[in-house]
Formats: structure tokens, C-alpha cells, sequence
């Protein structure tokens, strides 16, 4: 009776460890998008960035993401998600948010703030398509890939 007294604590501490990270892998499942009119907000887990519409100053379609170094974040499958940071700036500190959730898809990118980029798309295409029309028809930009 004595040994169980003990183990009660190491049983619930695994418990709560294990309800933690499958709360965490729950979270990052998919790209939870707020879209409201003066502003986009995209979260996945722990990433989340608001981009504000008056501030954008292009939409586009791009097949892929180029290369860049992973500054935290996380592939798993076809998800790719996290802050990155571009090879040809390597010396500079701009970060570059990636929020896609299927890698074969087309993504979209949008550049804020003269140099900011965000790379997202979400898991259904069509929902992504929707999504960058309403983005491209308020912002007025050209939406051509690159």
C-alpha cells in the first residue's frame, strides 16, 4: 500500500503530460484564420501574426517557398510551419512567418510593411482560393505568381 501512495504522483504527472501535448498537437493541426474587415489574423498553435489590411501592400500565388533557414518551427508531413528567415538576408533580421498547412499546394504570399512576408494556405485549396480573392480584392494587387 505504501509503493502506491507514491506512484500516484508520477501517474497524474504523466497524465497531464500527455493531455498537454495532445492539446499542443491539436492546436497545430491547422491554420485558424480570423478574417475581419480591418484586419487578417492567421494562428497555429503558439505562431500567430495579425496583419493589418491598410498595411498590405501585395497578394500573390506562389507554387513554392524558396529556401530559407528555419528559425523555430516545425515540418511534420506536409505541414510547414514556423518563423524563418531568408538566405539572401541573412544578415539582416527580417523574419518571414509560414503558416502552410499543405506543402504541395499553392501558397499564398503576402508582403506587408514594404518587406514582410508571410507564406500561407490553408487545407482545403478552395478555402484558400476564396481567401486570397477576398484578400486580392481589397488590396487591389496583381495576382500573378512568380
Amino acid at each position: 500500500m505504501h509503493s502506491f501512495k507514491k506512484n500516484w504522483i508520477w501517474t497524474l504527472i504523466l497524465i497531464i503530460t500527455v493531455i498537454s501535448c495532445v492539446a499542443v498537437l491539436i492546436l497545430h493541426v491547422k491554420n485558424w484564420v480570423t478574417n475581419d474587415a480591418n484586419s487578417l489574423g492567421l494562428r497555429s498553435g503558439f505562431y500567430t501574426i495579425e496583419i493589418p489590411l491598410n498595411e498590405l501592400d501585395s497578394v500573390m500565388f506562389v507554387e513554392r517557398i524558396p529556401p530559407m533557414q528555419r528559425l523555430h518551427g516545425f515540418s511534420a508531413l506536409d505541414k510547414e510551419k514556423g518563423v524563418f528567415r531568408e538566405f539572401k538576408d541573412s544578415l539582416t533580421d527580417k523574419k518571414v512567418h509560414v503558416f502552410v498547412d499543405n506543402i504541395n499546394q499553392n501558397k499564398v504570399k503576402l508582403v506587408y510593411n514594404d518587406s514582410t512576408y508571410v507564406y500561407f494556405n490553408l487545407k482545403d485549396s478552395v478555402e484558400t482560393v476564396q481567401l486570397f480573392q477576398k484578400l486580392n480584392s481589397r488590396t487591389g494587387a496583381l495576382s500573378e505568381p512568380n
